[in-house]
Protein backbone atom coordinates (compact mmCIF):
# COMPACT_ATOMS: atom_id res chain seq x y z
CA UNK A 1 0.00 0.00 0.00
CA UNK A 2 1.44 3.28 -1.03
CA UNK A 3 1.95 5.94 1.61
CA UNK A 4 2.30 3.61 4.61
CA UNK A 5 5.67 3.56 6.27
CA UNK A 6 6.94 0.19 7.40
CA UNK A 7 8.30 0.03 10.89
CA UNK A 8 11.65 -1.76 11.31
CA UNK A 9 12.66 -1.13 14.94
CA UNK A 10 11.57 -0.23 18.43
CA UNK A 11 11.30 3.20 19.88
CA UNK A 12 13.53 4.35 22.70
CA UNK A 13 10.47 4.45 25.00
CA UNK A 14 9.67 0.79 24.28
CA UNK A 15 13.24 -0.26 24.98
CA UNK A 16 13.29 1.69 28.27
CA UNK A 17 10.03 0.06 29.40
CA UNK A 18 11.45 -3.39 28.66
CA UNK A 19 14.65 -2.52 30.51
CA UNK A 20 12.74 -1.28 33.57
CA UNK A 21 10.59 -4.45 33.64
CA UNK A 22 13.64 -6.69 33.29
CA UNK A 23 15.39 -4.85 36.14
CA UNK A 24 12.35 -5.24 38.41
CA UNK A 25 12.06 -8.95 37.65
CA UNK A 26 15.77 -9.46 38.22
CA UNK A 27 15.60 -7.55 41.53
CA UNK A 28 12.82 -9.82 42.76
CA UNK A 29 14.35 -13.07 41.49
CA UNK A 30 17.91 -12.70 42.85
CA UNK A 31 17.04 -12.67 46.59
CA UNK A 32 14.71 -15.65 46.14
CA UNK A 33 17.45 -17.47 44.26
CA UNK A 34 19.98 -16.75 47.02
CA UNK A 35 17.63 -18.09 49.71
CA UNK A 36 17.01 -21.24 47.68
CA UNK A 37 20.73 -21.66 47.06
CA UNK A 38 21.55 -21.41 50.79
CA UNK A 39 18.80 -23.89 51.66
CA UNK A 40 20.17 -26.28 49.03
CA UNK A 41 23.74 -25.91 50.36
CA UNK A 42 22.52 -26.83 53.85
CA UNK A 43 20.63 -29.84 52.52
CA UNK A 44 23.71 -31.05 50.63
CA UNK A 45 25.89 -30.75 53.76
CA UNK A 46 23.30 -32.68 55.82
CA UNK A 47 22.99 -35.40 53.17
CA UNK A 48 26.77 -35.74 52.88
CA UNK A 49 27.23 -36.02 56.65
CA UNK A 50 24.39 -38.55 57.01
CA UNK A 51 25.91 -40.60 54.18
CA UNK A 52 29.28 -40.58 55.99
CA UNK A 53 27.60 -41.67 59.24
CA UNK A 54 25.84 -44.52 57.44
CA UNK A 55 29.10 -45.49 55.73
CA UNK A 56 30.86 -45.58 59.10
CA UNK A 57 28.18 -47.84 60.53
CA UNK A 58 28.23 -50.14 57.48
CA UNK A 59 32.01 -50.50 57.57
CA UNK A 60 31.96 -51.30 61.31
CA UNK A 61 29.43 -54.08 60.76
CA UNK A 62 31.18 -55.41 57.65
CA UNK A 63 34.64 -55.56 59.22
CA UNK A 64 33.36 -56.72 62.62
CA UNK A 65 35.15 -53.97 64.52
CA UNK A 66 35.08 -50.34 65.50
CA UNK A 67 35.17 -47.62 62.83
CA UNK A 68 35.26 -43.87 63.52
CA UNK A 69 34.03 -40.73 61.82
CA UNK A 70 35.86 -37.57 62.93
CA UNK A 71 36.35 -33.97 61.82
CA UNK A 72 39.12 -33.59 59.28
CA UNK A 73 40.47 -30.42 60.91
CA UNK A 74 43.78 -31.06 62.73
CA UNK A 75 42.56 -30.53 66.31
CA UNK A 76 39.36 -32.48 65.66
CA UNK A 77 37.07 -29.75 66.97
CA UNK A 78 35.37 -28.46 63.78
CA UNK A 79 33.18 -30.47 61.41
CA UNK A 80 33.00 -27.47 59.05
CA UNK A 81 36.33 -28.29 57.41
CA UNK A 82 35.21 -31.79 56.45
CA UNK A 83 35.34 -35.27 57.94
CA UNK A 84 37.04 -38.62 57.60
CA UNK A 85 35.93 -42.24 58.14
CA UNK A 86 38.82 -44.36 59.38
CA UNK A 87 39.98 -47.29 61.48
CA UNK A 88 41.58 -45.91 64.63
CA UNK A 89 44.35 -48.39 65.39
CA UNK A 90 45.99 -46.36 68.17
CA UNK A 91 42.77 -45.19 69.89
CA UNK A 92 43.46 -41.44 69.79
CA UNK A 93 40.25 -40.63 67.83
CA UNK A 94 42.29 -38.93 65.11
CA UNK A 95 43.33 -40.26 61.69
CA UNK A 96 47.07 -40.79 61.78
CA UNK A 97 49.56 -41.80 59.10
CA UNK A 98 49.37 -45.53 58.54
CA UNK A 99 45.76 -45.85 59.71
CA UNK A 100 43.29 -47.00 57.10
CA UNK A 101 41.20 -44.15 55.67
CA UNK A 102 37.88 -45.37 54.27
CA UNK A 103 36.41 -42.05 53.13
CA UNK A 104 37.24 -38.35 53.27
CA UNK A 105 34.96 -35.36 52.64
CA UNK A 106 36.18 -31.79 52.15
CA UNK A 107 34.90 -28.54 53.63
CA UNK A 108 31.22 -27.69 53.50
CA UNK A 109 29.75 -24.49 52.05
CA UNK A 110 30.75 -21.17 53.59
CA UNK A 111 28.29 -19.93 56.21
CA UNK A 112 27.19 -23.33 57.53
CA UNK A 113 27.88 -23.79 61.24
CA UNK A 114 28.08 -27.29 62.72
CA UNK A 115 27.61 -27.89 66.46
CA UNK A 116 27.60 -31.23 68.22
CA UNK A 117 26.50 -32.55 71.58
CA UNK A 118 27.09 -36.19 72.52
CA UNK A 119 26.64 -38.22 75.69
CA UNK A 120 30.42 -38.13 76.14
CA UNK A 121 31.63 -34.86 74.71
CA UNK A 122 35.39 -34.81 75.08
CA UNK A 123 37.50 -33.33 72.28
CA UNK A 124 38.45 -34.36 69.72
CA UNK A 125 34.94 -34.83 68.34
CA UNK A 126 34.04 -38.17 66.80
CA UNK A 127 31.36 -40.77 66.10
CA UNK A 128 32.22 -44.42 66.58
CA UNK A 129 30.33 -47.56 65.61
CA UNK A 130 30.95 -51.09 66.84
CA UNK A 131 30.57 -54.43 65.02
CA UNK A 132 26.86 -54.57 65.91
CA UNK A 133 26.27 -51.22 64.18
CA UNK A 134 25.66 -49.39 67.44
CA UNK A 135 27.03 -45.98 68.31
CA UNK A 136 29.72 -46.43 70.94
CA UNK A 137 32.56 -44.80 72.79
CA UNK A 138 35.93 -44.78 71.04
CA UNK A 139 37.56 -46.36 74.09
CA UNK A 140 34.86 -48.95 74.81
CA UNK A 141 32.77 -50.52 72.07
CA UNK A 142 30.19 -51.68 74.67
CA UNK A 143 29.51 -48.18 76.04
CA UNK A 144 26.66 -46.51 74.14
CA UNK A 145 27.20 -43.00 72.85
CA UNK A 146 24.47 -40.89 71.28
CA UNK A 147 23.86 -37.27 70.42
CA UNK A 148 23.02 -34.58 67.91
CA UNK A 149 24.86 -32.77 65.14
CA UNK A 150 23.20 -29.44 64.30
CA UNK A 151 23.87 -27.72 60.98
CA UNK A 152 22.79 -24.08 60.78
CA UNK A 153 22.83 -21.63 57.92
CA UNK A 154 21.11 -18.34 58.66
CA UNK A 155 17.59 -19.14 59.86
CA UNK A 156 17.68 -22.73 58.60
CA UNK A 157 18.61 -25.53 61.00
CA UNK A 158 18.78 -29.28 60.46
CA UNK A 159 19.56 -31.70 63.27
CA UNK A 160 21.09 -35.11 62.73
CA UNK A 161 19.99 -37.23 65.72
CA UNK A 162 21.90 -40.43 66.49
CA UNK A 163 20.24 -42.72 69.03
CA UNK A 164 21.76 -45.36 71.33
CA UNK A 165 21.33 -48.02 68.66
CA UNK A 166 23.27 -45.92 66.16
CA UNK A 167 20.28 -45.13 63.99
CA UNK A 168 20.18 -41.73 62.34
CA UNK A 169 17.32 -39.37 61.65
CA UNK A 170 17.26 -35.83 60.32
CA UNK A 171 14.77 -33.29 61.60
CA UNK A 172 13.95 -29.60 61.34
CA UNK A 173 13.31 -27.91 64.73
CA UNK A 174 11.02 -25.35 63.09
CA UNK A 175 8.75 -28.15 61.89
CA UNK A 176 9.27 -30.95 64.43
CA UNK A 177 9.40 -28.83 67.59
CA UNK A 178 10.52 -30.35 70.90
CA UNK A 179 11.21 -33.79 69.41
CA UNK A 180 14.01 -32.18 67.44
CA UNK A 181 16.09 -30.42 70.10
CA UNK A 182 19.27 -28.93 68.65
CA UNK A 183 22.83 -29.57 69.73
CA UNK A 184 22.91 -26.19 71.47
CA UNK A 185 19.72 -26.78 73.52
Amino acid sequence: MPGLATRHGHTLTELLVVLVLATLLFGVAVPSYQVALKRQQLQIAVNDLVAAINLTRSHAMARGGKVLLAPLEASGTSWRHGWVVFIDDNGNRRPDPGERLLFQHGAIAEGIVVASVFSSGAAPLYLAYNAAGRACSASNSLAARWGTLSLTQGENVRNIKINMLGRVRVCDPAVDGASCASATD
